[in-house]
């Protein structure tokens, strides 16, 4: 993951690090950077800030989407209705990304909005990390752990930076239209040069 700086801070890429440790180092990160907003009175480090959560988050969501919630589905009791959940939570932040993604930074709105951001994310990461992470790595040995957490590292660099409110939470679509998606996301950041 990168920073605002652009400087690389997530080490698990290549280390064969579990796909549980990286997404709980993603979890950590997105947070930090959300506090971070609350804490910082420059409207304009808050924007950016706030859109390399943005990205950050997608770049999460979707590689869960593409991986984590497929091995969910087949190796843990009650894996659809869990990512069922977890994908109506995914929507429901995609919602808030979207509407803070309009706002201006001086607006009071703009820190609403961040912290409802923080807040849906906190109960989303409660969920997996004190229900389902324990039972992924229950069932699943850790060797596919890995293996997993390389498909998420790589899913994350193609993945979309922006919220896309119609798109739909599938593997099959992240899979099929999401690199264009993303593609043109970082050909975006690029121009309008969006720290993400």
């Amino acid at each position: 993951m990168e920073n605002i700086n652009g400087e690389n801070s997530n080490n698990n890429s290549g280390n064969n690090s579990d796909v549980i440790a990286i997404l709980t180092a993603d979890h950590r990160e997105m947070l930090e950077l959300l506090t971070q907003v609350e804490n910082n009175p420059d409207a304009r480090q808050r924007r950016d800030l706030v859109d390399t959560a943005i990205a950050e988050v997608m770049r999460h969501a979707v590689a869960e989407e593409m991986y984590v919630y497929p091995a969910m589905e087949q190796h843990i009791e009650n894996g659809k209705q869990e990512v069922e959940h977890d994908k109506k939570e995914h929507d429901e932040l995609v919602k808030v990304m979207k509407k803070l993604e309009d706002v201006d930074p001086l607006r009071p709105e703009f820190m609403a909005l961040a912290k409802e951001m923080e807040k849906q994310l906190r109960h989303h990461i409660d969920d997996e990390e004190s229900e389902q992470f324990p039972k992924l790595r229950a069932s699943i040995p850790g060797d596919e752990l890995i293996d997993l957490g390389d498909k998420v590292t790589n899913a994350k660099k193609l993945a979309p930076t922006r919220p896309h409110p119609s798109a739909p939470h599938s593997e099959l679509f992240h899979k099929s239209v999401g690199p264009g998606v993303g593609m043109i996301d970082r050909l975006l950041d690029k121009l309008q040069g969006r720290h993400t």
